[in-house]
């Protein structure tokens, strides 16, 4: 919780003087009593059981009151999830043949897919998601669009191609996300915010190079946020012979630090879902400041009626 006006949170100083004062006046109370009588007058006035708490809550009650208004002033508020809206987001997935990696189970790319599967289920429905596929070329597979049915089928239809050609998956993803702006934008409009989730194994082997498309994504104020995917021991069997396919790290988390994303490490199916589901929290909803002070209004309320109906019901007084 956070609060819109919060130098009124200064007066909470106010409210603890006030507990101070009631403390001392309660025991000075108590201390003249004792002086002015005996122990057996005190016996024979005060009641048999100690009566402090109809002295004291009501008061307790009045203070909590006083210390729900001052919260009041300040404008309270929270932090709420709010679904983005004409937002673009383009899935771009590398299927080089390295993504038959069986060091995740049953191999990369399955893995992959059930991933990609969670993070199509966690974005909001009025979000724009497209998919686009690269190993020596890239492909835009689905344009952009709140159709989740046609994501999710052409995630399944994935295929293995030779090679790897990241930046050219990036250049791909932001022509998508171009033609979606002009489709979704009029003149009165800003185009509709946009990302980029890259997932790949390796580095690219074709096509522009990273670099390039990172610069050509920043420039767009387009993010790219990157998943690193498989294992530094990962291999590929061709034709009997095992053939090292280490996952490029470093490459990824540059593109995503230059371009102002993202970048995550999975080295398993789980941690693949993990990080999709998290990064389709983070780019499927904004984070907004809803104000809260009605909700301590009425507890200051009913905490300052509940005051003084006890100092009335109590001591004929009020607290």
């Amino acid at each position: 919780m956070s609060f819109l006006s919060a130098p009124w949170l200064w007066l909470l100083f106010a409210v603890a003087a006030l507990l101070a004062w009631h403390i001392v006046v309660s025991v000075r109370r108590r201390g003249y009593a004792a002086r002015l009588a005996s122990a057996s007058t005190l016996a024979s006035v005060l009641p048999m059981r100690p009566q402090w708490w109809r002295r004291h809550v009501p008061a307790a009650l009045m203070l909590l009151a006083l210390t729900g208004m001052v919260f009041a002033l300040a404008r309270p508020a929270r932090t709420q999830r709010v679904p983005r809206e004409r937002a673009t987001i383009m899935l771009a997935i590398d299927v080089s043949n390295s993504m038959a990696a069986t060091d995740i189970s049953p191999n990369r790319l399955a893995a992959a897919k059930q991933g990609a599967a969670a993070f199509v289920d966690q974005l909001p429905p009025r979000i724009n998601l497209g998919l686009v596929s690269f190993s020596g070329s890239a492909a835009v597979l689905v344009p952009p669009t709140t159709d989740r049915e046609a994501v999710r089928a052409a995630i399944n239809g994935l295929q293995l191609g030779p090679a790897t050609a990241i930046g050219e998956g990036i250049y791909a993803s932001l022509q998508a996300i171009s033609s979606a702006g002009e489709r979704l934008s009029d003149a009165s409009q800003s185009p509709p915010p946009a990302a980029i989730v890259l997932l790949s194994d390796g580095e690219t082997t074709r096509g522009r190079p990273n670099t390039q498309a990172g610069t050509a994504a920043k420039d767009a104020h387009v993010p790219v946020d990157t998943i690193a995917y498989g294992t530094a021991g990962g291999t590929l069997d061709v034709g009997g012979q095992l053939i090292p396919v280490p996952v490029n790290e470093p490459a990824l988390r540059q593109i995503a630090e230059f371009t102002g994303g993202s970048h995550h490490r999975a080295t398993s199916g789980d941690e693949l879902t993990s990080v999709y589901k998290g990064l389709g929290s983070s780019i499927g909803y904004r984070k907004e400041f809803r104000e809260i002070t009605p909700a301590f209004v009425g507890a200051s309320l009913a905490l300052g009626l509940a005051a003084g109906a006890l100092g009335l019901a109590f001591g004929r007084r009020l607290p």
